[in-house]
């Protein structure tokens, strides 16, 4: 449970990262995208939970 949490608000950050800094030229390649970058922050959301 606390690992589902985790990703979603990993997730969810990730996204709120894109619409709040983003990346203004469209190179970035992981903040340009609102998929990836909730992607990345759902992984990331992942490995702090410390799922086994």
């Amino acid at each position: 449970m606390v690992t589902i949490l985790a990703v979603l608000i990993g997730g969810a950050l990730g996204f709120a990262y894109y619409k709040l800094i983003g990346c203004r030229t469209g190179t970035c390649p992981i903040t340009s995208n609102p998929y990836i970058s909730m992607l990345y922050g759902a992984l990331i959301g992942y490995l702090i939970s410390g799922a086994k």
